[in-house]
């Protein structure tokens, strides 16, 4: 992978870190995109895709997407607050041109940074216990 690449430990890879954000996350929506997020307690933020078939038939159009939205991510990951984020692309996405897409994911990355999520269950309970 080159350099400018979304590194592996940036990317949401295992079916369970997918499967946590289903059962209990905070969601935010747009016309194009969906996500859900929450605390990682990792430090950074991670990001997971999931464009399905129902988007578009066409690989090559879900692909496009993908792309689309890693750059975002990567222009703006530093400023986001350290959770897990999935992003899940509407219908009408598909038939869209990619200027309105980078728009649409810089503003639900925007509203993303400004919402400090409290700090994951796990990581308080150790932070409180003085014996750990």
């Amino acid at each position: 992978m080159h350099p400018a690449g979304l590194p592996r430990e940036l990317r949401l890879r295992l079916a369970g870190d997918f499967a946590a954000l289903r059962t209990s996350s905070g969601r935010l929506g747009g016309r194009c995109f969906h996500l859900r997020y929450r605390p990682n307690g990792l430090g950074h933020a991670r990001l997971g895709l999931a464009i399905s078939k129902r988007v578009s038939k066409r690989a090559v159009e879900r692909n496009r997407l993908k792309r689309l939205l890693r750059e975002s991510f990567r222009r703006i990951r530093g400023q986001l607050p350290p959770v897990d984020v999935v992003v899940m692309a509407r219908d009408v996405a598909a038939g869209l041109p990619g200027a309105e897409l980078l728009a649409e994911a810089e503003a639900l990355w925007r509203r993303l940074a400004s919402i400090r999520p409290a700090s994951p269950p796990a990581t308080a309970a150790a932070a409180s216990d003085p014996h750990h």
